[in-house]
């Protein structure tokens, strides 16, 4: 789910809601917005700085998304708007953040979470922009920049347990890709650089992107890059019971990138940069190509929208 709630919570009721994608096209800068199928597929926003990490708040009938834009210019920014993509806003100007990446709502407390990639760190804040918060700090400065195993890529939060994860995906094809877990919270006297409690949840990867979490079942899925046999692929794993080896539950992506999770309707949504976007049940089973030569796709979110009256 884009959402760290659990759909069951927010009284989702089919007769007066519709099941949405919301997709990013990185070089094009827009936002597309489908039935799950592909249909009634529809531009909403054009003009976007290279967006990457897109999500949905239902409630106050917003999207927000994260523009990368140009690495080393330093000009990454937040933007929102309505969930027809009027009424846009920056909420983050440029080089308050790096390399914004996937974004994600803590609907609870009214927070965003994002991935700032060479800026190395993970942020958060409210939804207005205030409050701009670093918690996680991977490394400082040029030399240190340059050290792609620092790059924060993508997250998600456990609420339940207080946890964050991250990914930090290393130099394309190294294997040196891993996730990351800590405290939400930066523990009492430390600060996001030099934290204590952060722990490596997996390691060896070989480019992890994207994560998403099942709440319910408490299962981590993410997307990774690289080549096979396990690049290109959406993996899973128990945050509970970790295994030694993650479960790889769709192989052949073109760089795959994006996720998203509809739990209760046993499916997930997933992008690669090469155009395509796939369905397929939470384990993998009846996969199927939706679209496919649609530009280079990043980021994607899931949500159910009320329908117009």
């Amino acid at each position: 789910m884009s959402e760290i709630t659990e759909k069951n919570n927010r009284g989702v009721d089919a007769d007066t809601t519709v099941a949405r994608l919301f997709v990013l096209e990185l070089n094009a800068g827009r936002i597309h917005s489908m039935n799950t199928d592909g249909t009634e597929h529809e531009t909403i926003v054009t003009g976007c700085h290279l967006p990457d990490g897109i999500v949905v708040d239902t409630d106050a009938g917003h999207i927000y998304w994260t523009n990368m834009g140009v690495p080393n210019l330093n000009d990454g920014s937040i933007e929102r708007a309505d969930i027809d993509g009027t009424n846009r806003k920056t909420i983050l100007p440029k080089g308050w953040t790096h390399t914004p990446k996937q974004i994600i709502l803590d609907k609870k407390d009214r927070k965003l979470y994002w991935c700032d990639r060479e800026g190395m760190r993970v942020m958060r804040c409210n939804l207005d922009g205030s409050q701009l918060e670093t918690l996680i700090e991977s490394g400082h400065g040029e030399v240190e920049r340059q050290d792609q195993t620092r790059w924060c890529v993508g997250l998600t939060i456990d609420p339940k347990r207080g946890h964050i994860y991250w990914s930090q995906k290393g130099p394309d094809n190294a294997g040196r890709g891993r996730i990351f877990r800590a405290n939400l919270e930066i523990p009492a006297g430390q600060t996001a650089a030099n934290r204590t409690d952060i722990e490596v949840f997996f390691d060896g990867l070989p480019e992890p992107i994207d994560l998403e979490l099942d709440t319910s079942n408490r299962v981590l899925y993410w997307t990774d890059r690289g080549d096979p046999p396990r690049g290109n692929t959406v993996n899973r794993a128990s945050i509970d019971n970790k295994p030694a080896e993650p479960e790889i539950v769709i192989s052949h992506l073109m760089e795959g990138i994006g996720i998203a999770l509809d739990v209760e309707g046993d499916r997930m949504f997933v992008t690669d940069l090469a155009g395509s976007m796939y369905s397929a049940r939470l384990d993998g089973s009846g996969e199927k190509n939706v679209l496919y030569a649609q530009g280079n796709l990043t980021g994607i979110a899931y949500a159910e929208i009320p329908k117009e009256k």
